[in-house]
């Protein structure tokens, strides 16, 4: 490439105008070979981010910002304050904002500018941040061929008064020990009850899971469009039936996996630490591509221990950490250049 991508960093917090946009491409262009005309100039990407400060700082790192510029992406961060109709214009609008106000004005300005790519529609992300709905395209598919079989924990949703969650469990036929999730998953946090009566202390709306042994491991698989990557993480230990007939009460935990417990490079068991098979994971993320409409999330993925070919998704996650995913860099600006060339 012959020149450099006019980019705006997240300091700057400008607008976009066409102005601009025209210097990026004039930049991006290659030079006049032998005095002759210089060829038209390479188009360039603009995207418009709208994250969280939290989430700018981890995906938003300098080697992907570089990375992206080489590649003729300008990133350009929304302003809030200002309407969005006035800003851009914009190839691809990148979001991950909550409340009903920014889903009014991101659906405004969609149905404006349908020819805008947006990750993701914000009503395909409502029903992954519901725990009620998030994991039921999983139940529905009921994935099993000669790689595996795919389904879900048994669960049950407790909206109100706690004090009926014994009986409700006894009813639907959840076995202990149970794994208690907000509904609305705004949180990673989650409990582990090892009797019933203690799951009268916890505040509804709940999901309730069965706990599944899976040898302390869970596989995050990371989908960016048709792209997969698969991480091991540490996860919750096995529960025995002698540790379950001894114990009582309910255990918090901020999160049933971390970045920092990668179980990557670890001394596992191949029986625990074999990753799912790959046409296992791809049937899977293209069907839940196409029945959830969300084209960034991922799944967190357990086997349920003591098997080889059983699997549950316990949790689906829009838009997750991929600053902590190996090599999102350049998946995700080979990602976000395709959805420009596929138009």
């Amino acid at each position: 490439m012959g020149g450099e991508v006019a980019y705006l960093t997240v300091a700057e917090k400008e607008g976009c105008d066409e102005g601009k946009i025209a210097a990026a491409e004039r930049k991006y262009s290659a030079p006049s070979v032998g005095g002759g005309l210089a060829p038209p100039p390479k188009k360039v990407v603009v995207v418009g981010y709208a994250l969280t400060s939290k989430k700018v700082k981890s995906f938003m790192q300098p080697k992907f910002e570089r990375l992206a510029r080489n590649k003729g992406i300008l990133f350009v961060a929304i302003d809030q304050s200002k309407p969005l109709s006035e800003q851009g214009p914009f190839d691809i609008v990148l979001h991950k904002l909550s409340g009903k106000e920014w889903r009014r004005v991101l659906e405004d300005y969609w149905n404006e500018h349908p020819e805008v790519t947006v990750l993701d529609p914000p009503r395909a992300i409502q029903q992954v941040h519901n725990r009620q709905s998030m994991l039921q395209d999983v139940a529905d598919l009921n994935l099993s061929d000669r790689y595996g079989k795919v389904g879900v924990p048994k669960q049950l949703v407790i909206k109100k008064d706690p004090s009926s969650i014994p009986g409700a469990v006894s009813k639907a036929g959840l076995r202990l020990p149970i794994v208690a999730k907000p509904l609305v998953a705004k949180s990673h946090e989650l409990s582990l009850a090892y009797d019933e009566f203690s799951l009268q202390k916890l505040e509804p709306p709940l999901v309730l899971q069965e706990f599944i042994n899976h040898g302390g491991v869970l596989f995050k698989v990371y989908i960016v469009g048709e792209a997969i990557k698969v991480v091991r993480r540490y996860s919750l230990p096995d529960v025995s039936k002698c540790e379950l007939s001894k114990s009582a009460g309910v255990y918090h935990f901020p999160r049933v996996s971390c970045a920092a417990a990668s179980a990557d490079e670890a001394d596992l068991d191949p029986r625990v630490a074999e990753l799912p098979p790959r046409p296992l994971l791809e049937r899977l993320a293209k069907e839940l591509r196409r029945r959830l409409g969300l084209r960034l999330f991922n799944l967190d993925i357990i086997r349920e221990h003591g098997t080889r070919d059983n699997y549950y998704v316990i949790d689906i996650n829009y838009f997750p950490g991929y600053g902590k995913m190996p090599e999102y860099e350049h998946i995700f600006t080979d990602f976000l250049l395709s959805l420009v060339e596929s138009k």
